[in-house]
């Protein structure tokens, strides 16, 4: 298992299996809130769980709507472990303080070095 030293907006350390892409996602418009999985068919996740992952992908996109649909995957029990991003924009970073996600901030060095699958340890 490789430790990754990213920026820790939680103060909380975290492990697990790397769930990666390399598109942006949209909370509102791509993610079921009840099972977590990924219902954009253009999206290269699609019909993937992201469920207890550490999901890393570049940034969100979309509507501001989609930190309450990130809140809503916590309360589903639904909710990736962690969120490791190269940019946390508002959604993002609202839908994790509100669920209580992990996020971190990722350089381009360590977003590149993740591959989908990696056992890692955050924080």
């Amino acid at each position: 298992m490789r430790q990754v030293d990213s920026k820790n907006y939680c103060k909380r350390k975290v492990t697990g299996k790397v769930l990666k892409s390399s598109q942006p996602i949209n909370f509102l418009g791509s993610v079921d809130k009840k099972t977590g999985t990924i219902t954009d068919q253009k999206h290269a996740l699609f019909g993937k769980k992201i469920a207890g992952s550490i999901l890393v992908f570049p940034n969100g996109v979309g509507s501001s709507v989609g930190a309450y649909t990130i809140y809503s995957l916590k309360s589903n029990n639904s909710a990736p472990a962690a969120m490791a991003c190269q940019k946390a924009d508002l959604t993002v970073a609202s839908g994790c303080a509100l669920a209580n996600i992990p996020l971190f901030i990722l350089s381009p060095d360590e977003y590149d070095s993740m591959k989908d699958g990696d056992e890692i340890s955050l924080g």
